[in-house]
């Protein structure tokens, strides 16, 4: 098989969202004039060790926001937000924050999920999450079609569970493991791991 994007795919599902798998979920807390906001993306990574910076994607747009999200209108508003890392253990409060609720109210709220403030930033954080990652924002890229931004930031914090400290690494299995996007309405743990040395 073989399509053209603008042309159509023909199939019941785009195939698309399933391809690039599995892709980690950044759930991103922000804080505005409106409130504190948290909500997960699949469309995002690391992209630099040193100094440590992460880009996430939104896409699609809100009524009651000008052309995007909650999230990135937050952060455009602030300068600042928080990759909270989402693991099995929490999967349900994940989904939870992902509903549609207006600008304003908190998904924190929403869902029960407990925050707690960050060091560097001022942003909410989830509390019991595997690692979070406090961010102030580099840049907003506007992308290709409507209401698509890549939001980049620096890391200028880091929480980790103690729990998922294991022999001075950091292993989210006694969270669950990490969730991936697969695609559809597909996810995925990864709890089991091999090492690899790279050639000399």
């Amino acid at each position: 098989m073989f399509y053209r994007p603008e042309a159509g795919h023909g199939l019941p599902h785009n195939p698309f969202n399933a391809i690039i798998a599995p892709r980690p979920i950044g759930w991103i807390s922000t804080r505005g004039k409106a409130g504190d906001n948290l909500a997960p993306y699949s469309f995002f990574n690391a992209v630099a060790y040193v100094p440590p910076q992460v880009m996430f994607a939104s896409t699609g747009a809100k009524p009651d926001r000008r052309g995007t999200k909650d999230s990135v209108a937050q952060i455009v508003e602030t300068g600042v937000f928080c990759v909270n890392i989402a693991t099995g253990d929490l999967r349900d409060a994940v989904n939870a924050s992902s509903a549609l609720l207006p600008a304003g109210v908190s998904e924190f709220e929403a869902a029960g999920i407990t925050a707690a403030e960050c060091d560097t930033i001022a942003c909410p954080r989830v509390a019991g999450a595997a690692a979070a990652l406090e961010c102030r924002m580099t840049r907003v890229v506007p992308l290709a079609g409507d209401a698509n931004y890549a939001v980049f930031g620096v890391v200028t914090g880091v929480h980790v569970r103690d729990d998922c400290l294991v022999d001075g690494r950091f292993d989210p299995r006694a969270a669950g493991g990490w969730i991936a996007r697969l695609g559809y309405k597909d996810y995925t743990t990864v709890t089991e791991l091999f090492q690899m040395d790279r050639p000399a």
